[in-house]
């Protein structure tokens, strides 16, 4: 399925982010992931769970359903599992069939995120998680807080293209987060098993439309501005602003802030889209909530106006790659391989 090769969609064996820590609780929380659903929810002692959203007795979603004590009972029928997925009850037999049974997932609570494994659960070795502190989550000073969660219509290595080439910032964020310097600035790139770094360092750069009126400083400055791929769906964000060189104060960090986008697939074609920010302006991150809305917004029209395209034309012609496009394909490159892998493995 475009872009990979034929067949392949989505890693399966890797962290995903399921919810924002903060949403899951008593009630049943229910999420598409990797087209199945899930059920995510908090057992007594305040553990969080995940385990298969449908009964396989007649596939009623088990998110529509209710809490008997640490378990779901569905809504249907009454047939209940534990928090583990083990069939306990079923009210029209006194035996429970050693078939009946829903999948439980591995699920880590880490940071503002709770990260599932939806593969082979063997394979969920929490220590590949991203690290919180290479992702700027908990520096000292900073304020950190989840913001929104939307489910797109386009299939999720759309947003994984659109946050692996910020050249969109200066045009798709013009009026916003970005300036034409986004585009024009060298890209450095740097890559090891784990992750894609992008960053970009603007000299004596134009100020982007959102620093006015927040940034108590007139003269010039310098910018950096980088992402950092988690694979298969984490994405980690910098943005600093610095007094530039020639100045009596050069090298003054005027703001600094982290943003992380978690791209997690919901179906086939809808991605589960998380986003996140911490900064030392503690008062701006309450103001960025709001600030924020209509950026990700402008995001989330190109990925369901580009899956409009390119499941409608009957054939679809080959991109057009241009120099900016080398960390998306870094990207894409280890997680097609992510998926050859898997089905080596099958």
């Amino acid at each position: 399925m475009y872009p990979f090769s034929e067949g392949s969609y989505a890693p399966r064996n890797g962290w995903y982010v399921a919810a924002f820590t903060s949403e899951i609780g008593e009630a049943l929380l229910s999420r598409w992931i990797l087209n199945q659903p899930v059920v995510l929810y908090r057992k007594a002692d305040g553990t969080a769970v995940a385990v298969e959203g449908r009964c396989p007795h007649r596939h009623y979603p088990l998110g529509a359903s209710k809490r008997v004590g640490d378990a779901v009972q569905c809504g249907y029928h009454g047939i209940t599992f534990d928090s583990g997925g083990k069939c306990t009850f079923v009210p029209s037999q006194q035996s429970v069939p050693g078939v009946y049974s829903i999948r439980s997932y591995p699920l880590v609570e880490r940071g503002l995120w709770a990260w599932i494994w939806p593969g082979d659960a063997g394979k969920a070795d929490p220590s590949l998680i991203p690290d919180m502190e290479e992702i700027g989550f908990g520096l000292d000073g900073y304020r950190s807080e989840p913001f929104y969660y939307h489910e797109v219509d386009g299939r999720y290595q759309l947003l994984n293209d659109n946050l692996l080439d910020l050249t969109h910032l200066g045009y798709l964020h013009s009026s916003s987060i970005g300036t034409p310097d986004d585009a024009a600035t060298p890209e450095e790139r740097d890559t090891n098993e784990r992750r894609v770094r992008s960053r970009r360092i603007m000299r004596n750069t134009k100020r982007q439309a959102v620093s006015e009126g927040r940034i108590d400083f007139d003269g010039p400055i310098d910018r950096v501005s980088g992402m950092d791929f988690h694979f298969p769906g984490f994405h980690a964000g910098i943005g600093e602003m610095l007094v530039s060189e020639g100045h009596p104060c050069a090298g003054e960090v005027l703001n600094s802030s982290r943003v992380w986008h978690a791209v997690t697939p919901a179906k086939r074609y809808t991605t589960n889209y998380f986003f996140a920010m911490g900064s030392i302006d503690h008062k701006g991150v309450d103001e960025m909530i709001e600030y924020l809305k209509p950026v990700l917004a402008e995001d989330m029209f190109a990925t369901v106006e580009i899956e409009k395209i390119i499941r409608t034309m009957d054939e679809l012609p080959p991109e057009l790659m241009l120099k900016s496009d080398g960390t998306a394909v870094l990207g894409r490159r280890v997680l097609q391989k992510m998926m050859d892998a898997e089905r080596a493995d099958a």
